[in-house]
């Protein structure tokens, strides 16, 4: 089922694998002139245009953006006691982990009397995005508020589109999600209206005010990455996210049925979801191919999920060894890799560029979704070559406080005079001398 590149015997270099390995084409740039007008009436017009767009591509049109508190009471008490039971669970562990990622103040004393502190301090105001299009995403309501909240920030929204089926509102379930998480505030809006408004505020239908965010976060789709890109610097962003992504480096121990299955979760997301396999083994690969297609026949998503397997995005990468395969996953850097190899902890060990690594046969990514503990918002389109998931580090900033006496300055003013002069700088050096008679 899934298309195949043969690479034994082959040591291509990091830019033939670039460019040979399977990979979602997605180019934001193509849709930049759909999103920017819409971007630009939300900055002019504010709520009235969201709404105007939100009828346009969503069918519905809320009558205020603001989700009323009673609906997020009746969300949570209405919610299935399972799903509730479980998302306790997701939040309790994902508390755990994110909790020791909180960093504290540090000083340093450079020399008698010169100290520079590091202080860390949480971003003000923070919109955290769950989408609600193929799948509603619960979990992504958590995987967003549990770091901000572990980080400090002090005002936090939700935001998630509007649903015809629930008269305008977001899906119940992601408003007992953030309910559940003491959350507040939730806002009933999508896509590239949804980051505007977080961008630039606006006031709601009754009149209350929508205050604009420091920060967004949270997965969506190319329109939404679109408006992240045109919005960049007046907010900051977590990532402009693509299609998710699984890779498995795996080998001849690994169970077929366990590959497909993953390969198959992962497909069930998107049609453009990527799914790579990368291993030592003709057999296995070979037994993964059957497996799929008994798989797929009897998942609930069969189309979506052929259709992401059988994309370009999707394939099986053959390789002489387990170390060539690590090169060619340490190149792709997958969202999410998974390792089902012999030794798979000295292996996964070994990986330098993932978003998130599951090692072993009991450590799928299933798991990472929602209850492993940590994060799902991962660097997607080869990304974590270069850059991190969601974590509380995301909303905090690292501060310099320098603080130097009068004789710690007059120690070091000749080297600060010296590179400001070396530099054309001349006044730099004398805003230092100036403080000692010139």
């Amino acid at each position: 089922m899934l298309n195949r590149i043969d690479l034994r015997g082959r040591v291509p270099s990091a830019a033939e694998l670039r460019a040979a390995l399977p990979r979602a084409e997605v180019d934001v740039d193509a849709v930049l002139h759909h999103v920017r007008p819409i971007v630009e009436d939300v900055r002019d017009r504010g709520v009235e245009a969201v709404l105007e767009h939100t009828e346009r591509f969503d069918h519905v049109r809320p009558a205020a953006v603001r989700v009323p508190a009673a609906e997020l009471e009746r969300a949570l008490v209405e919610l299935d006691p399972a799903v509730r039971a479980a998302l306790e669970e997701s939040v309790a562990r994902a508390r755990r982990v994110h909790a020791d990622q909180r960093r504290t103040d540090t000083t340093t004393q450079v020399v008698p009397g010169g100290t520079v502190t590091e202080r860390w301090v949480p971003v003000a105001r923070v919109g955290l995005y769950a989408p609600g299009g193929l799948a509603v995403y619960p979990s992504t309501v958590v995987m967003n508020v549990v770091p901000a909240q572990i980080a400090g920030v002090g005002s936090l929204v939700v935001c998630s589109p509007p649903q015809a089926e629930f008269g305008g509102l977001p899906h119940p379930t992601i408003l007992a999600a953030a309910a559940l998480l003491g959350v507040t505030e939730v806002w009933s809006a999508g896509g590239p209206m949804a980051i505007a408004l977080l961008a630039y505020g606006g006031t709601d239908t009754d009149g209350s005010p929508l205050e604009p965010v420091d920060v967004v976060t949270g997965p969506g789709n190319i329109y939404m990455t679109a408006a992240k890109r045109l919005l960049r610097g007046l907010i900051g962003i977590d990532s402009e996210a693509g299609p998710t992504e699984i890779a498995i480096l795996a080998d001849e121990t690994a169970d077929p049925v366990h590959v497909a299955a993953d390969l198959v979760s992962q497909a069930e997301h998107d049609t453009l979801a990527a799914s790579v396999l990368v291993t030592t083994s003709v057999e296995l690969a070979d037994a993964v191919d059957v497996e799929l297609e008994r798989q797929v026949g009897a998942t609930k998503h069969s189309e979506r999920v052929r259709t992401a397997l059988r994309g370009r995005q999707s394939g099986t990468v053959l390789v002489s060894s387990v170390d060539e395969g690590l090169r060619v996953v340490d190149v792709y850097a997958a969202e999410h890799l998974e390792v089902q190899t012999a030794s798979a902890r000295e292996v996964a060990a070994r990986v330098r560029a993932a978003g998130a690594v599951f090692v072993g046969a009991h450590s799928p990514v299933s798991l990472g979704d929602y209850c492993a503990g940590s994060n799902h918002v991962l660097p997607t389109g080869g990304c974590a070559r270069h850059s991190s998931g969601l974590s509380v580090q995301t909303f905090l900033r690292g501060i310099h406080v320098v603080d130097y006496s009068e004789e710690a300055l007059r120690e070091v003013a000749p080297h600060v005079v010296a590179l400001a002069n070396a530099e054309d700088l001349p006044a730099h050096g004398q805003a230092v001398t100036a403080r000692f008679g010139g």
